[in-house]
This record gives C-alpha cells, structure tokens and sequence, in this order.
C-alpha cells in the first residue's frame, strides 16, 4: 500500500464534505449473494463502498453508476483468489496454498502473486482475499487445503512473499485473513471457538500476520469465530489495540461473510442487530462484509449519538486510504488488456511452481522410470477428476457450485491426460475402479484389476474430493474413503509395480496405501498443471525437489500432530499407534541424496539485537542434480515457559550438481529464537540454544549457541 501526505490531505476534505448516509456507505460491502435484486441495484446507486465476486463487465457497469454519486468514490472489487482468479473460468489455476507450500519457494510464490494480480486487474477487479495466513494444525478442519501449512514461521515468510507480488505493481489490494486463530478452532471446527490464551496467540498465530503488515498488505479479514467465548468480530484488544496500534497495521479491516449478523443469529452475542453493529465499529471493523443490515443500523447509531463518529470517521478515511493508493480515483488507472489472462507467460510460471509443489513420499527405486514402458494402466477415481484436482475456490465450488457438465475453458492435464502426453509411444488404459466416497459395485474393482494385469506398471492416483473439503466440511476420520484402500491392496497383488499418486486436500492417514506402493507422489490441489506435472516426474524430466508444510498423521484420533509441540508428553506416543508421524513437517525425497557436514556459526555467543551467519556444507551424493531445501531449527535447552521441541527459523533452497559441495549460509537474527513469556511480552532469555540444521527433521547437524544476558 503506497502512503502519501498529499493523499491524507485529499481524504480529510472528502471527510468534510461527505454525509453521515455516504461514509456510512463506504462501510458496506455488497454481494448478489447476500442482497435482493432490488437492494443490490440500491447500494449501486448510493456509491456503495465495495462490491464482492463480481466479475467484468458487471464490475464495469457498477463503476459507471457510482461515476454518478455526488463525491464520486469508486466502489473497490473483492474477489476469493486464493491460488490464481480461480473464481474466473480460463484464468491460470495455480495449485492451492497447501501445494504451493510445497516448493518452500517464496520467489516464486511472490510471482504467483504477481501474474494473480495481472489477471484479477485483466478483469475489472482489484482486490484480492488472499493470502490464508492461518495454520493448519489441525487437519480435521475443513479449509486445511487454503493454508500454507502448520509452521508460523513457513506461513509467514510465504506469506509476505505472496502480498509482495499482489501489491507490487499497485494492480491489486492483497487481503490476509482469517484474523486470527481461525484454524485452531477447537475439535477442528470451522468457524467455531478457538480455547487458546493470548501468550499462545502471540507466539503462534500472530507472527504471520506481522509479517504481513510490514510486507504491505492493504486491508484485513476478520475471522467467523471467537478466542476464547469472544467473537473476533468485537474483540477490540486483539483488532484495535494489537493490529493497529501494536502492528501499526494502516490499511482497513473487512469483516468475513456476514460476521456483523452472526453476531446475534450465530454466536448469541447480541440482542440485536444495532448492538453487532456498534460493537463490531468500536472493536476496530472497518468494513462489514455482507451483513445486509449494517447501513441502516449504523446510521442510525450514529445520528443518535450512540455510535461516534470518531470510529466512522477513522474507518472511512481507513478505506479511502487503500482506494487512493490503488489509483482508483485516477481516470487513467493502468487496467491490462484480458489476454494476460492465461497467457503462455503465466502458464510458465504455474509449470515452474506446481513442479517446485511435487513431493515425492516414497521410492524403492523404480522411479525416474527407466525406460517408456509398453502399456500403462491408469487407474483411480482422481485420475480423470479436474474438480478434485482444482480442490476448493474455483469456478467449481463459488460464488455457487457449477452444473456437472462445466469444464474448464483453458488448458488443463488431468493425470490420465498426462500420462498419455508424457509416455506419448505407451498403450495407456484406464479405469476408474472406485468411487472417493461411495462404496463402488465389484464390477468396477474387478475392471480395474483386469487392467492392471494386462499392464507393465500402473499409476493409482487416489486422495479425496471437494465433498470432503472446505467451509463446513471438516472431517472426524482422515482415513482414504470408500473403497480406495482396497483398490490399492488389489492393484498389488496383481504383481505389477505400483505409483501412487494423491490428489487430496489436505493430509489424509495413507498407510496402507503406501505399504502397498512402490512410489508415492504427493501432488495436494495441483490446479491446470498437477497432472502433467506429476506424469513428468515419474518419466524423471526434472528432479523433485518439494518438502512438506504439514506433517501425516498415522491415524485420524493422532490429530494434532504438527512438529513443533511441547515437550513433557509421558512416553512421548500412543500406547496403540507406532511413535512418530507417517510423514513429518519438512520431509520430501529426491532423485539424488545429500549430505551434511560441518555446521559453524560466526560466533558462538550472541546478545539482542545480533545477527549470525550458520553455515553448512552440504553435498549432492548422487547422480542427479537437483535443488535440496536447508532447513534450519532451534531449541532452547531450558525456558521460564514451555517452548516447542524444534523450532523453523530459516530455510534456503539451493542448487546443487551431482557431485558437487556447496556452502550455504544462513543468517539467524537472534531476536527470532525470542519466546513469549506469561506475561505476553517478548523477551530473549539467556541461556544454551541448539542450532540444527538438515534436510529433515531426522537427520540434523547440530551447533551450541550460548545467549548472553543484557548485563
């Protein structure tokens, strides 16, 4: 968001100058959704302040009509685009956040961002709800799929990476949400109560966001649930006092869908409608989402005097700030011609990225595949399903859910039709063998099986659906639906070589299918591309180099399993599942191994405010190249309050030839290996650290950083 004196000076006279209904006005956002035919065209004439998932020339023609308000304010454009204008059939479909967390790549998530803002701005709009700073570690919840992962640090610096590329070249306004602790919601409930205290708020869920606000996001999303029994929708200290005072967030903040009124039909939090609204202002609101009673109340609380409007005032000018810097008052607002969208140069950057988001689970060898072999059997309910593969937020599933014939308008690779291009001189065959949620009839087991033996090796591409992912649909049992499990079990015992590949959401409990599997591929949501892409990797074109964001569980009642917990568990596992995850945080495999030597640091001692360099030799041991991922952890050996077992604090990704040793340099700033102590302040405790640094989290070097005190 670009900040000026000038522009401070243009909103204080607009202030003057506008009525109580105008500013107000500036306050709603209207959606086709939410609002009567009749209503809607209303907010259109009055100058409403923004208008949601409208597209083209619709957005135009909204434009147009508030050209013929009295203050002329442009309405701003919001639109869900959380991994690519995938609300827009034929715009690039990137792989969703979850996949895209995969390449541990931030220079090309800031592109994503980039070529997302060149689209979005193609098509009339400019603004942005994305990116999905919440943390996934609960993998019950629905909306695990729309995250970067379980990491904080990971989610920040991803993050950041993406609101750079989105507001880079002023196209586009980026909005990072759900504020804050969304996905902690208890028992993995969407939009439920999240029971964690304000010191577990601040070490966890509020990094991210900080990252964010000094990255430049333009504006904020509030969350659908509580923190701890309070509605974030008016929870002043943690919006108004921690956002924008504490973070010195200077954008605005948005409601999500409809907050305002569920603060009394949802939540019981209020007696009426005009009670949500005042708090929801004086909490730190700017703009309320969809909640069709917002104007009329808020008006009317104001001219009663029972709403300030100190707090109107400030919303508005908080609004007006990001239209100003979006260039929305300039007639000659740069607007791309719509055929960047999906263009040949955006398409590129989608290969590039949904290559980076491959991660490859197992191989016992058979991978890259030696040769083309004479007959594939394609085999699995995701291998010939672009709705499972695209995941949730895309013309598929919003604003409302497309008819079963809807197909994509641009170039797409289910991984049946990747296949067949890849290993373009094979015999390939398919079967479906299964449904994901229903219990398929043996007729199409038997089929598959058939196929399978007749073929030198089969590709089983199995996971969930979009039925089992999203708002409200959190899942209690994480295992493969339907009859998948079998399938896989049948598919071996054919005798062929089996290559799992999964298309899912989020990560599911997948052992026996892996038993049961010579190779497993994690592709998550891989979007246009996440077929061919993955038919590449199996032929061996490139190297897989993505890592996990998130860890496997073994079993669905192992939830939560994220990396980073606490010690003192008794016995450190379930007394009925095998210690450990199936898959942890960070891990992924490669076509080449590395090995790790000789971790220093530049000193051994440190005080506040230093920055260190680790270093690592780190070397390709195979005959490969490829791009290995550095990961580097800390632990503090003793603390006044619990700290996590291992920590992220860094991560580079780097390539490096077969054969070849390469010194990779890290910088640790000592500020980071800070805690939160129970009081709420942060505060670097003197003391012993561990730096660790290693492709996974089995197999780390380690070096002793002492923390000198202040004295």
């Amino acid at each position: 968001m670009r900040l000026s004196k000038e522009t401070e000076r243009k909103i204080t006279e607009m202030l003057s100058e506008m009525t109580v209904e105008e500013k107000v006005a500036q306050m709603q956002q209207v959606s086709y959704e939410s609002f009567r035919p009749e209503v809607f065209e209303r907010f259109c004439k009055l100058g409403g302040g923004s208008f949601l998932h409208v597209l083209g020339e619709e957005a135009d023609a909204i434009r147009a009509q508030a050209a013929q308000t009295r203050m002329k304010i442009p309405p701003i454009f919001g639109i869900d685009a959380i991994h690519g204008h995938s609300l827009l059939n034929g715009a690039v479909i990137f792989p969703s956040q979850l996949a895209c967390a995969c390449s541990w790549n931030p220079e090309l998530i800031e592109e994503m961002g980039r070529v997302t803002a060149r689209e979005v701005n193609a098509d009339g709009l400019d603004w942005v709800f994305s990116p999905v700073l919440c943390i996934g570690r609960d993998t019950r919840w629905g909306r695990v799929d729309e995250t970067f992962g379980e990491d904080p640090y990971l989610v920040g610096v991803l993050g950041a990476a993406i609101v750079k590329g989105y507001e880079e070249d002023g196209l586009v306004a980026a909005c990072v949400k759900h504020y804050i602790g969304y996905g902690e919601a208890t028992g993995g409930r969407d939009s439920y109560d999240t029971e964690v205290s304000m010191r577990k708020i601040r070490e966890v869920f509020l990094p991210p966001f900080r990252k964010a606000v000094e990255a430049g996001t333009s504006t904020v999303m509030t969350a659908y649930g509580s923190v701890s029994g309070v509605p974030m929708t008016v929870h002043g200290k943690l919006l108004r006092k921690v956002l924008k005072e504490e973070l010195g967030f200077e954008g605005f903040v948005v409601t999500d869908w409809y907050n305002v009124g569920s603060l009394r039909t949802k939540q019981k939090a209020v007696e009426s409608y005009r009670d949500g609204v005042r708090l929801a202002v004086e909490a730190g609101n700017d703009m309320s989402m969809n909640s069709y009673q917002f104007y009329d109340h808020a008006i009317a609380l104001a001219k009663s005097g029972k709403l300030s409007m100190k707090y109107i005032d400030e919303a508005v000018r908080r609004i007006l700030r990001v239209k100003f810097s979006l260039g929305l008052f300039d007639e000659s607002k740069k607007r791309l011609p719509r055929e960047v969208i999906g263009s040949a140069a955006h398409v590129e950057v989608n290969r590039r990225l949904t290559r980076e988001s491959m991660v490859l689970l197992e191989n016992n060898g058979i991978l890259p595949l030696k040769a083309q072999p004479k007959r594939i059997a394609v085999i699995g309910p995701n291998a010939d399903d672009v709705r499972a593969q695209y995941g949730d937020w895309t013309f598929f599933s919003h604003p409302h859910e497309s008819p079963a014939d809807c197909m994509p308008s641009g170039d797409y690779y289910t991984v049946l039709r990747g296949v067949r291009t890849v290993f373009s001189e094979s015999e390939v065959v398919y079967a479906k063998g299964c449904d994901v949620m229903e219990y398929s009839d043996d007729a199409m087991l038997e089929e598959a099986v058939a196929l399978a033996q007749s073929a030198d090796i089969v590709i089983c591409v199995i996971g969930d659906c979009l039925k089992q992912n999203g708002e409200s649909r959190d899942r209690a049992n994480l295992e493969l639906s339907g009859r998948q499990n079998e399938l896989v079990r049948r598919l071996k015992e054919t005798g062929r070589p089996i290559v799992t590949v999964l298309v899912n959401g989020k990560p599911l409990c997948i052992g026996e299918a892996v038993r049961n599997s010579d190779a497993v591929i994690e592709t998550f949501n891989g979007g246009d591309l996440g077929g061919l892409c993955a038919a590449e990797l199996i032929a061996g074109k490139w190297n897989p180099s993505g890592k996990l964001p998130i860890s496997f569980p073994r079993v669905s009642a192992q939830i939560p399993c994220y990396y980073n917990q606490y010690p003192g568990w008794h016995g450190d596992k379930y007394m009925d599942v095998e210690q450990g995850n199936l898959y942890d945080f960070g891990y992924g495999l490669s076509f080449t191994s590395y090995a790790y030597s000789d971790v220093t640091l530049s000193s051994a001692t440190a005080k506040a405010g230093d920055v260190l360099t680790v270093s690592v030799d780190v070397t390709n041991t195979g005959g490969m190249d490829g791009y290995e991922t550095v990961q580097m952890y800390y632990s503090d050996r003793f603390s006044s309050v619990l700290t996590p077992e291992r920590q992220l604090c860094g991560f580079q990704k780097v390539f490096i030839k077969a054969g070849e040793t390469v010194r990779v340099e890290l910088p640790l700033a000592v500020n980071d290996l800070s805690l939160v102590d129970a009081w709420e302040q942060t505060v670097l405790e003197p003391g012993v650290f561990d730096i660790m640094v290693g492709g996974n989290l089995k197999a780390l070097k380690t070096a002793e950083l002492v923390i000198e005190s202040k004295s």
